[in-house]
């Protein structure tokens, strides 16, 4: 086993200073309040704005929504002005938090309220149709209804507005009796009341991605959060700048990885979070980069880094004031993070995490980065491999990796048996990941236990096909899985988007040998146009996986 250093004691790092994520909130509107907070749109809020206006819907919250203290709310918004002022409105209005994916379909929306028993939730109006055809199904009493630019200034929030509904036609009709609209909620007086105690300790419930099943609830408590909160904090604080940072968010803020950094760590940074609403729009992305006065961090994935890094124009993007460049998410490959390197000047600092974990387990550190590995655990945090019997494995050697912290989280909301599946009674969790761990506890994720391909007893991780076969140039990206076999148990079929049609499955195949233990070498390659991915990026194994199992 690897343990981590313990949590560092300096003042402006010590979790004891917060009880509850509302005092981060509190501490950097003391501190920060003539500082922008937020941006989208080109429309900036400062720190004051983020006050009053959270403080508004706070008080609506508390007075007219009919939610108590300790009841749930969804937030199942894109990356707008908006979701900041509801995270902050209702930590302030004692409820607990259940961040929801906005593309949700009706059925996914249905399960996630249903299961976490939300009582009220703040919508964008494109999604209210999804909404209305399943809310009798749920418990939900109160709806918040925003549009688009409900937070941009007159008249560019009218004319956004109108042309969202009535030219772009992205606003199906929809009929929610009793639903407010956003700018009648925050109409409400600002005055500050105290935060009312909830009755728990968890603050938010975050869903799992879900790729094995339906997606269960994680219990993040407040002491998980804050703990994490300063963890992270420790290890990105020699390339973050207090007060004055401009970062870069293009990972929706409902995801965990975005959530605690945008909307926790950033802020009690008193940094400026530039919010991109759809990074897949790469024209809309980089000219949003090119507007502003400077770059200083960027928090992405890989498929994110590689997208920008080929775009025609981002040689006129300015990073010569980039720092640093975060990724998460999903396994950063080598390729990809020499390649924005090379474009942006910036190197990455790769991290791993979980949901469960709120979310940061590891991070590489500013002063030592090993490519291929997620770095070592951050401080406070303990992390080792272990055999199928959950034995303790030696360093280098791969298993399982478990993790114990304070940022691990209560359980999973309403499963007491998934939770003693996932942490032992002595406070490890479980991660499902497979992993290495070297003599300097710098950790290397193998790959995802369910994702492991037997082929005639053999143990083969797709990740390492996938890396391979990613370094051929003539390769965009590409995704292995394990099919039946009556030869091995299991083959390995290769599905891979090209870059060009030059490329052949004998260059492929051949690159695969070159490079690979015969066993490793893909049995069947397929060319596709593009790769199933989740709304964060990660491809979808497990959805190629199912479909390939219907035609066997």
């Amino acid at each position: 086993m690897f343990a981590a250093t313990q949590m560092s004691t300096e003042p402006d790092l010590d979790p004891g200073q917060f009880s509850k994520i509302v005092d981060i909130f509190e501490y950097a509107f003391k501190n920060y309040a003539d500082m922008p907070a937020f941006s989208c749109l080109s429309h900036t809020i400062s720190y004051a704005e983020l006050d009053e206006h959270s403080a508004r819907f706070a008080n609506w919250l508390r007075e007219s929504s009919g939610l108590k203290p300790g009841d749930r709310i969804a937030i199942q918004l894109p990356n707008l002005l908006q979701f900041p002022v509801a995270v902050v409105a209702a930590a302030r209005a004692g409820l607990v938090m259940v961040n929801t994916n906005p593309l949700y379909t009706a059925r996914e929306m249905k399960h996630q309220f249903r299961d976490s028993g939300v009582k009220g939730v703040v919508i964008l109006e494109n999604f209210c149709d999804k909404l209305e055809s399943i809310i009798k199904e749920t418990d939900i009493e109160c709806v918040v209804v925003t549009q688009l630019a409900d937070m941009l200034p007159q008249p560019k929030r009218l004319l956004m507005n109108l042309a969202v509904k009535y030219l772009k036609r992205m606003v199906p009709s929809w009929s929610i009796a009793g639903a407010v609209n956003w700018s009648d909620a925050l109409s409400s007086s600002p005055a500050r009341q105290p935060a009312p105690d909830s009755g728990t300790d968890v603050a938010i419930v975050l869903y799992t991605g879900g790729t094995t099943g339906l997606a269960k609830g994680a219990m993040l408590t407040h002491s998980n959060l804050v703990h994490n909160m300063m963890q992270l904090r420790e290890v990105s604080k020699p390339l973050i700048r207090d007060g004055s940072d401009i970062i870069v968010a293009p990972l929706p803020l409902y995801h965990t990885y975005a959530f605690m950094f945008h909307c926790l760590a950033a802020v009690y940074a008193g940094n400026h979070s530039v919010l991109i609403p759809n990074p897949r729009d790469l024209d809309g992305l980089l000219k949003t980069l090119k507007s502003l006065p400077r770059i200083n961090g960027f928090v992405g994935i890989n498929t994110l880094f590689l997208a920008m890094s080929r775009h025609k124009d981002i040689g006129q993007i300015d990073f010569s004031q980039m720092r640093f460049t975060g990724a998460g998410g999903m396994a950063l490959t080598i390729s990809v993070a020499e390649e924005w390197q090379r474009v942006t000047g910036c190197q990455v600092y790769e991290g791993y995490g979980l949901t469960e974990c709120s979310p940061v387990v590891s991070v590489n550190p500013h002063h030592k980065v090993k490519i291929g590995t997620v770095g070592p655990p951050v401080p406070g945090t303990e992390v080792k491999t272990v055999d199928d019997d959950g034995k303790d494995l030696g360093l280098n050697e791969k298993g399982e990796l478990w993790v114990r912290g304070p940022q691990v989280m209560k359980g999973y909301w309403l499963n007491e048996s998934a939770t003693a599946d996932s942490i032992t009674e002595d406070g490890w969790f479980k991660t499902g990941d497979f992993a290495m761990i070297d003599e300097e506890g710098f950790i290397k994720i193998v790959d995802r236990k369910k994702d492991l391909i037997i082929v005639s007893g053999f143990n083969v991780y797709p990740s390492e096909v996938e890396e391979v076969v990613n370094s051929h140039p003539g390769v965009a990206e590409s995704a292995a899985i394990g099919v039946p076999s009556e030869k091995s148990g299991e083959g390995i079929k290769l599905f891979v988007v090209r870059r060009d049609n030059v490329l052949t499955i004998a260059d492929v195949t051949a690159h695969c040998r070159e490079n690979l233990t015969a066993y490793k070498v893909p049995k069947e390659i397929v060319f596709v146009d593009d790769l199933p991915k989740s709304n964060v990026g990660k491809i979808l194994r497990r959805e190629i996986r199912e479909q390939e199992l219907k035609q066997h």
